[in-house]
């Protein structure tokens, strides 16, 4: 997908907190990068009442998630200084933070209420105890699925489903000529696209990235069923071309009536149901992401987050804004103009606890799902790494973008699994001995 040229700008606010306009009498601006997605396009529409409030002006960079990440890690690795505030995530968070990258958050409001933080979310997105940025919205994966086309396949799908019963399903549900296609999975290169897919997958297979001595261990039968499993399920149910569909592809597709099952972030719950952009609002069921009955799902665990970098001016102005965009008022304020169902997810606490979102179908499912990804216990066999769909190294990044890269390759029919999972395998071996594990 092409990176949205999207520079929103709001307009000048009022005003009505004197103290934030510089000395010369011009409003203080602060520039945020973020992600392409609904929520955080939605948060941008909101951004003039902040303004109001404040008199901070805000530019925002939006930009497709592997950009994002690549344009934030080259500015704070290289002290660029293009950002006040970046949209990361739990493998960033606490990496930078250890560096001091990252502006502390430990000195927020008391009304903010830190405290409210879902404990899966704070703990990712801290480092030694300290916050250094704030979950804009928290997210496991789940299924997501029509349930009128799994009633005309004569099956029903369980609220814990196995991957044997994904696969015979998506076959049922799988309509060429209606141009319905039974699962939709991302397999677009990048370590937090297909990567982060395929690595929640393998968990359940019983892979994992490294043994307990940093060995690489994608020469092992786990991994082969892991990928074979995967393309041979994509290549007889899902769409064409689907090694290079990500989340927001897939999430097209699904709106558009094109997929039977879907597997991704909980966060897509309130998109495919939300009748204004999806044909299939009314029929969506959901369900906890697939097992194999040893013991881990393939769910992740992940926040979107707001983080300062070190280097900012406009490190006042940046907090102002993390807490009103990541605040209860602002889930109120979404509640208020667009539902219950479209406010952001998997953060706080009391959201769990409103009795008003409790009667959203996707809810429950949601907090299950965030709750059964254990990111310090995340495969069958030990590993030393924290993380489900990543390893918190700062090696890993780079080192899953070209593994997954090699995947994409082979979903593609461009070379075979045995062939991808071997080169993945050197290319994790050379990097880690580089590294000096």
């Amino acid at each position: 997908m092409s990176i949205m040229k999207t520079l929103l700008t709001t307009a000048v606010g009022l005003g009505l907190t004197a103290g934030i306009a510089a000395a010369d009498g011009h409003a203080k601006t602060i520039t945020i990068a973020t992600v392409n997605n609904g929520d955080m396009i939605r948060m941008q529409g909101y951004t003039d009442q902040f303004t109001e409030q404040t008199g901070i002006n805000v530019e925002w960079v939006t930009l497709e998630e592997n950009v994002l990440r690549q344009r934030v890690t080259t500015d704070i690795t290289t002290n660029g200084g293009s950002f006040d505030i970046m949209t990361i995530g739990m493998y960033e968070t606490p990496i930078w933070g250890a560096n001091e990258w990252l502006v502390p958050l430990n000195d927020l409001s008391d009304d903010y209420n830190v405290g409210d933080i879902l404990p899966a979310m704070a703990g990712g997105l801290s480092h030694d105890g300290t916050l250094y940025a704030a979950p804009f919205y928290g997210e496991s994966s789940m299924v997501m699925y029509r349930a009128d086309l799994m009633e005309a396949a004569g099956m029903e799908m369980p609220d814990a489903p196995t991957w044997e019963f994904i696969a015979e399903a998506a076959a049922a549900m799988t309509d060429r000529d209606q141009e319905i296609n039974g699962i939709c999975l991302r397999g677009k290169a990048g370590w937090g696209e297909g990567g982060a897919f395929i690595t929640a997958m393998s968990n359940s297979f019983g892979a994992r990235w490294f043994d307990e001595d940093w060995n690489a261990q994608f020469d092992t039968e786990q991994w082969a069923n892991t990928v074979n499993f995967f393309k041979n399920m994509m290549d007889a149910s899902g769409p064409a071309g689907y090694a290079t569909n990500g989340f927001n592809e897939n999430l097209s597709l699904f709106q558009q009536g094109k997929c039977g099952m879907w597997i991704d972030a909980t966060v897509a719950a309130s998109f495919v149901t939300n009748p204004d952009d999806s044909t299939v609002a009314d029929s969506v069921g959901f369900a906890l992401a697939p097992d194999n009955g040893l013991g881990k799902r393939s769910n992740w665990l992940w926040a979107w987050a707001l983080a300062i970098p070190a280097g900012t001016q406009q490190e006042a102005e940046a907090k102002q804004f993390i807490e009103w965009a990541t605040s209860t008022d602002y889930i109120e304020l979404v509640a208020a103009n667009e539902g219950w169902a479209n406010v952001p997810p998997g953060a706080r606490t009391s959201l769990y606890e409103n009795p008003k979102y409790q009667k959203v179908p996707f809810a429950q499912m949601t907090l299950d799902s965030i709750l059964s990804a254990d990111p310090n216990n995340s495969t069958v066999d030990p590993s030393p790494y924290v993380g489900v769909q990543f390893a918190a190294i700062p090696e890993f990044a780079g080192i899953a973008t070209e593994v997954s890269q090699e995947f994409s390759a082979a979903y593609a029919g461009q070379q075979t699994v045995e062939q991808a999972l071997a080169n993945a395998q050197e290319i994790t071996t050379e990097a880690m001995e580089a590294a000096g594990y």
